[in-house]
C-alpha cells in the first residue's frame, strides 16, 4: 500500500538524540577521548575565564565544534553554525540539547580567540597523545620528520614592493589589474599587504610558487602517529631548525632514531642530529654524505618503509583538516590550526587502530 505524501511535521519527538546515534558510528569512539582530554584541562579553562559576568560559550563545547569543522571540512564558521542549527550529529556530538539557540557567528569566533591566547591547542595535543601513550600506541625511540607547505590567505597581488615604488592607481579598487609578469620578486625585496608573515615558495623545482608557511611534524613510527608538529615562516632553513626544535623535545635519555626524505639528507643536517645523539636514516640522494654507520643495520630498511606514513598526515590535513590553503593569517594562528588538526588527525587514527584491535 502506497504511503500518504503529508507534509506537516510532528510538533513533538520523544527519542533523543543519545539514541538516534548509532552505537558503532565513529564520533562515538571520538567523544568519548575528547571527553577526557577536556575533563583534565579544567584548570586551564577556569584560568582563561573571570568569575563574574556573563557565561560565555562553554569551552567545552567551542572545541568539540572546532573538531567538528575539521573532521567533516566544513569551509566556514558560519557553515559550521548553519550545520548545527539542524544537523541532529552535530549538536549530539558538541553537547547541545535539541532546542538550544545557535551561536551567533561573531559570538563564536570571538570566544574561539581566548582560546588562541590561551594556547589550548597545544594542551589538548598533548592530552590526546597522553591517551596514545597510556595505550602503548607510541614508539619512544623511532621517528620521522617532514615538512610541506601551506598555502597563505593571500593572493599574488598582494606580494608587492617593500619601498612602494610598484604602486599605482587601481583600475579597480575591488579587484585591480596588476601586470607583473616578467618582474623578478623575491621575499627580500617584496612583501604581502594581506598576511605579512607570508613567504613566497615552492616544493620544488618546476613547481609555482605561492605565499605559503611551512608545517613541519614529527611522527613515532609504530602507528604513525603525529608526536610533534609546528608551523613556520617558508624560508631556506625552516626545515631544518623545526626538525632540531622537535627532535630536542622528545623525552628521554636514550638514544633514537629520526628518519626523513631526502631533503634531510645534508650535511647540517645529519651533523645536528648527530650532536644530539640521535641516528639519521634518511633516504638517500645521488651524492649522499650518509654512511655505513647507518645504512648498515637492517632497521634501516624498515626506517624507510615506515617514514612514508608521514605524508598520510600531510594528505589527511589538507584534503580533510582542511589545511590545503588556510583560512587564518600569521604564523601564530595557522600554527594554533595546525597542531589543533593534528590533534584531530590523532584521534581518528587512535579510534581506527582501537577498531582494528577489537
Amino acid at each position: 500500500m502506497r504511503g500518504a505524501d503529508y507534509q506537516q511535521s510532528g510538533m513533538f519527538s520523544y527519542i533523543s538524540a543519545e539514541r538516534r546515534v548509532p552505537e558503532d558510528h565513529p564520533l562515538r569512539a571520538i567523544r568519548a577521548m575528547v571527553d577526557v582530554a577536556l575533563r583534565s584541562m579544567g584548570a586551564q579553562f577556569d584560568a582563561m575565564y573571570a568569575q563574574v559576568g556573563r557565561p560565555s560559550i562553554a569551552p567545552e563545547k567551542l572545541l568539540r565544534a572546532l573538531l567538528l569543522q575539521v573532521l567533516y571540512t566544513v569551509r566556514s564558521e558560519r557553515m559550521l553554525m548553519e550545520q548545527l542549527n539542524y544537523n541532529l550529529l552535530f549538536r549530539w556530538f558538541v553537547g547541545m540539547n535539541l532546542d538550544d539557540p545557535v551561536w551567533d557567528v561573531t559570538v563564536f569566533t570571538k570566544n574561539r580567540e581566548r582560546l588562541l591566547a590561551g594556547g589550548v591547542a597545544s594542551t589538548l595535543f598533548a592530552e590526546v597523545l597522553a591517551q596514545a601513550r597510556s595505550r602503548a600506541l607510541l614508539s619512544s625511540e623511532h621517528f620521522t620528520v617532514d615538512g610541506t607547505l601551506i598555502e597563505a590567505w593571500a593572493g599574488h597581488k598582494s606580494f608587492k614592493r617593500k619601498d612602494g615604488s610598484d604602486q599605482q592607481p587601481p583600475d579597480d579598487p575591488g579587484n585591480p589589474t596588476v601586470d607583473f609578469h616578467g618582474e623578478r620578486r623575491s621575499n627580500a625585496t617584496h612583501q604581502s599587504t594581506t598576511d605579512p608573515e607570508a613567504r613566497l615558495a615552492k616544493k620544488g623545482a618546476g613547481k609555482e610558487a605561492k605565499l605559503s608557511f611551512a608545517g613541519h611534524v614529527l611522527m613515532e613510527n609504530r602507528n604513525g602517529i603525529a608526536v610533534n608538529g609546528c608551523v613556520t615562516l617558508a624560508e631556506g632553513r625552516a626545515e631544518v631548525e623545526a626538525a632540531v626544535a622537535m627532535v630536542e623535545e622528545i623525552p628521554g635519555q636514550h638514544r633514537v632514531t629520526v628518519g626523513g626524505d631526502k631533503a634531510y639528507d645534508t650535511q647540517e643536517f645529519v651533523q645536528e642530529m648527530r650532536h644530539h645523539q640521535v641516528t639519521p636514516p634518511v633516504a638517500l640522494k645521488a651524492t649522499t654524505i650518509i654512511d655505513a654507520r647507518t645504512t648498515r643495520h637492517p632497521g634501516y630498511a624498515i626506517s624507510q618503509q615506515k617514514r612514508k606514513r608521514v605524508e598520510e598526515i600531510f594528505g589527511w590535513l589538507k584534503t580533510v583538516g582542511g589545511l590545503r590553503k588556510t583560512r587564518h593569517r600569521g604564523v601564530e594562528r595557522v600554527g594554533w590550526m595546525f597542531t589543533f588538526a593534528l590533534a584531530a588527525y590523532n584521534l581518528v587514527r587512535m579510534r581506527k587502530l582501537a577498531a582494528g584491535a577489537a
